[in-house]
């Protein structure tokens, strides 16, 4: 009798850290302003705050859009967490269907420099995983993420770091 043994399964939570020589403050105010997360993130293109919010606060909702190569898809958060200088956090949804919670954590680490970590959590169930790839082109969403956050924080550092003449 032969026994295999289950398939792992994919991680359901990926977090990158990077030192940006900014304050948390500055980081915080920059990444908080979803209008603006096109500017870091490779997949994401922006986003717009919805029913009068104009700015984060736990509560707001803002709707993403989100490209892959020649897919593009709209998502809609929830503000969970707005602590200036130090944590944003918001649920992703799509329709009545749960997909991630994003979040970020600035931890000061000497003058005008700070840590930042970058978490993504897996909120899909079965069902929408498995249309993960149809419909983002994605596959293997934990490493794709991995990837594209280690892009957003290194775009975040060069935003903040003084050009060199």
């Amino acid at each position: 009798m032969s026994r295999t043994s289950p398939r792992p399964a994919a991680p359901r939570s990926v977090s990158v850290t990077r030192t940006v020589g900014a304050s948390p403050e500055t980081l915080w105010s920059m990444v908080s302003d979803v209008t603006r997360m096109g500017e870091w993130s490779p997949e994401n293109e922006g986003a717009t705050w919805m029913k009068g919010a104009s700015g984060p606060a736990v509560g707001a909702r803002f709707q993403g859009k989100n490209r892959n190569g020649s897919k593009t898809w709209k998502t809609v958060a929830v503000v969970t967490r707005a602590d200036p200088g130090r944590a944003f956090e918001f649920d992703v949804t799509a329709g009545p269907l749960k997909i991630a919670r994003w979040g970020y954590v600035f931890e000061p680490a000497g003058d005008d420099t700070c840590v930042v970590t970058e978490t993504w959590t897996d909120l899909r169930g079965a069902f929408v995983t498995r249309l993960g790839k149809p419909l983002s082109g994605v596959a293997d969403r934990a490493e794709h993420n991995r990837a594209g956050m280690v892009t957003t924080l290194d775009n975040l550092a060069a935003a903040v770091t003084p050009a060199t003449a």
